[in-house]
C-alpha cells in the first residue's frame, strides 16, 4: 500500500473527521467563553469588588511600582501577572461548566444504546477434547 493511499485511508476514517470538527467548534466555543468572561462577567465582578480589575493585578520583580501593567511592560520590567492568570482560571472554569451542561443536555437527546446479551460460546470439539485431557492429567497427579 502506497503512502498516498494510506494517507487517504487514514484521513477518511470517521474519527479523524469528527476530531477535526470538534477542534474547530471547540476553538469557536473557546472564543465565546472568553468573551463571556472578559466582556460580561469580569466587568460585573469588577463592579462588585469596588473597581478592582484582575487584569491589573501583577507583581513587579524589579522592586519598582508602576501605575498599570502596561506601564510596567513599557518599562520592560519583569512581572508576574497573577491577575491575568486568575482570568484564565475563571475562563477555564466557565468553559468546563458550559461543556458539562452541553454534554448533559446532549445526552438527554441521545438514543440509548441497546444492550445485546452475548450467550456463552459453545465450545468446539477441540476445546472439549483439550478440557478432557487437562482434567485427566489433573486427576492423575
Amino acid at each position: 500500500m502506497g503512502f498516498v493511499s494510506e494517507f487517504k485511508e487514514f484521513i477518511s476514517k470517521g474519527n479523524v473527521l469528527d476530531l477535526a470538527v470538534g477542534v474547530i467548534i471547540g476553538g469557536a466555543f473557546g472564543k465565546i467563553v472568553t468573551s463571556l468572561t472578559d466582556d460580561i462577567l469580569m466587568p460585573i465582578l469588577t463592579l462588585l469588588t469596588g473597581g478592582l480589575d484582575f487584569k491589573e493585578w501583577y507583581l513587579s520583580l524589579d522592586g519598582k511600582t508602576y501605575p498599570t501593567l502596561e506601564a510596567a511592560k513599557a518599562a520592560q520590567a519583569a512581572t508576574i501577572n497573577y491577575g491575568l492568570f486568575l482570568n484564565a482560571v475563571i475562563t477555564f472554569l466557565l468553559m468546563a461548566f458550559a461543556i458539562f451542561w452541553l454534554v448533559k443536555i446532549a445526552n438527554r437527546y441521545k438514543k440509548p444504546q441497546e444492550v445485546v446479551a452475548v450467550a456463552d460460546p459453545v465450545p468446539t470439539k477441540e476445546e472439549i477434547l483439550l478440557t478432557e485431557i487437562r482434567d485427566a492429567l489433573r486427576n492423575r497427579a
